[in-house]
């Protein structure tokens, strides 16, 4: 099996500049997933980010979440439980307008901290998908203009903590699944492991790595580029000892922009079109209640509906 790949940033600065770009495009193709390095996020700020997020976790999650499991006697359980997941989240919306003032129990630092953290993960989202751009020989800005619709990008971070599990071979800590938006980018503990992902019908590791930040593709990534990318299955198993973090922060398109893939490289590979065009809010209404399904029945529902659907034809020019 090769190894996870472990994208060096501070290299795109220098003459092995053509290297890493070939490392970060062979991840896209191959893994769904790659890790980043001196991606520009102060490490110390990150440890900011870590500390409050667990203290929140400590001070107004543990308990309900104690309590949760009491109530369905999660515990005891004999057979595997496949509707529900070991994890305690509460999510942040960002983009287009941030919901951070309004959820309940923030420490006013905390809120403070990952409006910043936030910020800083957009630019990095942005950077991405630029090097993407590059990779794919699309303009440089064709995925963010893409994604954009008519009020930008949706972004938000799902913040997660996945509580020691005294069955993890029965209950999962978050069931398989790909992800339904545009690009992910995860912090995520580096003492308590639990991430996979699928390859090659294998379950591999995604290494906890301190202060790294580790990046997936989306759906949306897998239609735009035709299939030259994909979105990857992955899953979270629950852990018997420790605590394990997760900040995971979605750059999603807008959600009236219309999704497709790009002309520009449908015609450079010489294809046909493999993936349907849809309004990308119409794509999370059919994953909201499909999310644990394989994802090839949700493209295959919109190429069954794209022909009266009123977004028009492809433009190729």
């Amino acid at each position: 099996m090769a190894t996870f790949p472990v994208i060096n940033m501070e290299k795109l600065n220098g003459e092995e500049r053509a290297a890493t770009m070939e490392m970060i495009n062979d991840a896209c193709e191959n893994w769904g997933f790659f890790e980043l390095v001196n991606h520009g996020i102060d490490p110390e700020f990150m440890d900011t980010v870590e500390k409050l997020t667990k203290e929140h976790y400590r001070k107004s999650m543990e308990q309900r979440f104690k309590e949760m499991v009491a109530s369905k006697g999660l515990e005891a359980v004999q057979s595997e439980i496949d509707d529900l997941d070991w994890e305690s989240t509460f999510f942040l919306r960002h983009l287009p307008v941030s919901n951070i003032s309004e959820v309940p129990d923030l420490e006013d630092e905390y809120r403070k901290v990952m409006k910043e953290f936030a910020a800083q993960l957009e630019i990095l989202a942005e950077q991405l998908l630029d090097l993407l751009c590059e990779n794919l020989g699309l303009e440089k800005g064709y995925l963010k203009k893409a994604f954009y619709g008519s009020k930008g990008p949706n972004f938000g971070t799902k913040v997660s903590n996945y509580p020691p599990c005294p069955k993890p071979d029965l209950i999962k800590g978050l069931r398989a699944h790909t992800d339904a938006g545009g690009i992910i980018l995860l912090f995520q503990d580096d003492k308590v492991s639990g991430l996979q992902l699928l390859k090659d019908g294998q379950w591999v590791d995604v290494p906890p790595m301190r202060h790294s930040i580790v990046i997936n593709l989306g759906d949306q990534l897998e239609v735009i580029t035709n299939g030259k990318y994909k979105s990857v299955l992955h899953r979270v198993i629950a852990q018997t000892d420790g605590n394990r973090m997760s900040l995971a922060s979605f750059y999603n398109p807008g959600s009236d922009a219309v999704i497709y893939p790009a002309p520009a490289l449908v015609e450079k590979e010489e294809e046909k079109y493999l993936y349907p065009k849809f309004v990308f809010d119409d794509y999370m209404k059919l994953y909201a209640g499909l999310k644990f399904q394989a994802k090839e029945p949700r493209f295959e529902a919109f190429k069954n509906i794209e022909n009266t659907a009123n977004l028009g034809p492809i433009v190729t020019a």
